[in-house]
């Protein structure tokens, strides 16, 4: 076997999107695969005949990747694939094409619809009527109708107005879609039949879930002109009558699901009084009457959010047949698929190691794209608690390299019991001692779990201790774990040092060459330890926090998320925020650090990785700072193959230059 290496990442599989047929006996799904040489992704659509279990590569081009069932035989997707419409995008037209292939019959695929719309979501009410989510501009026009002088006019002018962005609202941009001032995701009805497309939603109203059954469409959305709230309306629609009903008041809750169930709608709603923006959200119906009902203390947080940087794209965490809604929960370090019914009896349907990352259900049958048994991602069908692996995309990998599974325990600190991680070197020799990295996770409510890792595993193969834990604040141990409001940088660093405390005393690490990195919130650790402590040899701070008061007011959640998460604005206890913020202990920090950050991480912008890399340069700390053009928050899981491997070389360069 070989020792996987930093480019091993290039050959792994990605799969998402799986999505049955109307008489379930064909599951859709997309696979994605790394295109070096083209520094992007190749997109497919495959099928999976769930009675001969045949999988079928169903799209060749490399650019297709999500499909719907139009029907039992015809799958519909949307790609780029006319030069024409792709030069009119270009003067500034919005086009998307679907196009239809007929798996039962063969032949190539054809032009289905032309939408003059950017549609990023799209549901089904019938072969001719379908839901459209697709992006709106209240500053700009529509170029698609306009013709001569007044067309050329209007090309000129968004041609002029590149060059500027005039603000007047927050957020004004997000992480991942650049500027969008006064932009909304709205709705649309298009009726094909007769090519017309009514909106749904108003110009104002950020549409963030949409289900349909039928004939009617319910989906919950924020309407904001100056500021963006914190909660959600939650809305009803007749195609048929055109009427939009209001079914939750926009200013009550944060809307997470909503569905129809029987003669009822299933909704997961917080109203973030208890434990504010990351509380876990409450399972409820709502009547006829618009009676709102509690139907599950829910305590979890309800979808898989235990982290790994080998996935791309995701798919269902939801799903209502009958009377029942199957979905997701993550506990602990592991992810869970439950159902609940109208009464509300719980049952659960899959506890074992590993995660669940989204899945389908036909005829009783339930499939799934997950992580087992410390494997790439499979699809896998699961009965009476048991999984059988049905695709073999990445099988290869773990013949071909040899991988170092964690070592997992039970870890107790601060009076609460958690799970910690060791991966051993590659080749462990037990006479010889190793240099140790710490890695931190991002959230901080997400988890670790006991699945691949790339970074770790190339880590492991060149010799190192990897260990990693979920302290305080980390999700899948309930609310009041969760809950570090006001405390970052006290119990969760707590917990950091007293698990590197354990590992180092029992494991054969030597304490001289540990280093420390971390992304997010595991870059905001990591800031903060080497303003507290100089016992990492080295570290690496990835799309960090630095400054709590910079943050609020130049990224796209910091207003409410850092207000809410610290229990104070820059107006309101700006001494607790900046109390918080690893910028003020800069001048204490001795570690040699590497700052990796990307130019459009709106998440956590690039001016925090900046002020502590020059805080360290200024106090005269070993620092560099490696920024990343074209990339935001999510390069380590979905940024550019090539960037992914400068980012993990200029990472693992630098650990070995300080541990070896």
């Amino acid at each position: 076997m070989e020792n996987l290496h930093l480019k091993s990442f290039l050959e792994y599989k990605f799969l998402s999107n799986l999505d049955f047929n109307p008489e379930g006996k064909n599951l859709a799904f997309s696979l994605s695969e790394s295109d070096y040489e083209k520094n992007s992704y190749k997109h497919y659509i495959y099928s999976l005949n769930t009675e001969t279990k045949e999988v079928r590569k169903l799209t060749h081009f490399g650019k297709e990747k999500n499909s719907l069932w139009l029907n039992n035989g015809i799958i519909l997707f949307s790609s780029d694939r006319d030069t024409d419409i792709e030069e009119k995008k270009k003067l500034g037209e919005t086009w998307t094409l679907f196009y239809a292939l007929d798996i039962k019959n063969g032949g190539e695929a054809y032009e289905y619809m032309r939408l003059p719309l950017d549609v990023s979501s799209i549901k089904i009410v019938d072969e001719n009527n379908f839901i459209l989510l697709a992006d709106y501009d209240n500053n700009s026009f529509n170029l698609n109708d306009l013709k001569g002088e007044e067309r050329e006019k209007a090309i000129k002018e968004i041609e002029e107005n590149k060059d500027y962005e005039v603000l007047d609202e927050i957020p004004f941009w997000s992480n991942g879609h650049g500027f969008r001032n006064k932009k909304r995701d709205r709705l649309y009805h298009y009726d094909k039949l007769n090519n017309k497309v009514t909106p749904i939603s108003d110009e104002y109203t950020n549409v963030e879930l949409v289900n349909v059954k039928d004939n009617k469409v319910i989906f919950a959305g924020r309407t904001f002109t100056d500021k963006q709230g914190l909660t959600s309306g939650l809305y009803v629609y007749d195609v048929k009558s055109q009427n939009l009903e209001v079914i939750v008041d926009k200013n009550l809750y944060d809307i997470s699901y909503a569905n129809f169930i029987e003669d009822k709608i299933i909704c997961a709603l917080s109203d973030m009084k208890a434990y504010g923006v990351n509380e876990n959200h409450k399972l409820y119906l709502i009547d006829s009457n618009k009676n709102i009902t509690l139907l599950n203390d829910n305590d979890t947080w309800l979808s898989c959010t235990v982290g790994s940087d080998c996935r791309l794209g995701g798919g269902k965490s939801f799903k209502v047949i009958g009377n029942k809604l199957y979905f997701l929960a993550t506990i602990a370090e592991r992810v869970y698929l439950k159902s609940i019914d109208t009464n509300g009896k719980v049952e659960i349907l899959s506890d074992k190691d590993g995660t669940i990352d989204f899945f389908d259900i036909a005829n009783g049958e339930i499939y799934y794209v997950g992580m087992r048994d410390y494997t790439l991602q499979e699809i896998y069908k699961l009965e009476n608690n048991e999984s059988t692996k049905l695709t073999s995309f990445n099988e290869e990998i773990n013949k071909k390299y040899k991988i170092s599974k964690p070592e997992v325990f039970d870890f107790t600190t601060n009076g609460a019991t958690t799970k910690g991680f060791v991966i051993y070197p590659i080749d462990y020799d037990k006479t010889k001692t190793y240099p140790a990295i710490l890695d931190i996770h991002g959230g901080p409510k997400t988890v670790y779990g006991n699945v691949f890792y790339n970074e770790m595993q190339v880590w492991a193969n060149m010799g190192y201790f990897v260990f990693f834990t979920n302290p305080h604040g980390s999700d899948g141990y309930g609310n009041e774990f969760a809950d570090i409001r006001g405390k970052y940088g006290t119990i969760d660093y707590e917990d950091l040092m007293n698990f590197t405390d354990y590992v180092l005393e029992k494991y054969p690490i030597d304490k001289s060459r540990v280093g420390v990195t971390g992304g997010s919130y595991g870059g905001y650790m990591t800031n903060w330890i080497i303003g507290h402590t100089d016992r990492f040899r080295c570290a690496v701070s990835q799309r960090s926090i630095s400054n709590w008061i910079s943050k609020f007011g130049t990224t796209d959640i910091g207003y409410y998320f850092n207000a809410d998460q610290n229990q104070a604005t820059p107006w309101i206890n700006h001494d607790k925020l900046w109390w918080h913020s690893p910028l003020k202990y800069a001048d204490k920090a001795k570690t040699p650090t590497l700052f990796i950050h990307s130019e459009q991480d709106y998440r956590c912008w690039l001016a925090e990785g900046i002020q502590m890399f020059t805080a360290l340069k200024y106090h005269g700390v070993e620092a560099r700072l490696c920024m990343f053009r074209g990339e935001n928050h999510e390069l380590s899981r979905s940024g550019k193959p090539k960037h992914r491997l400068r980012r993990l070389t200029e990472i693992t360069n630098w650990f070995e230059k300080y541990l070896k």
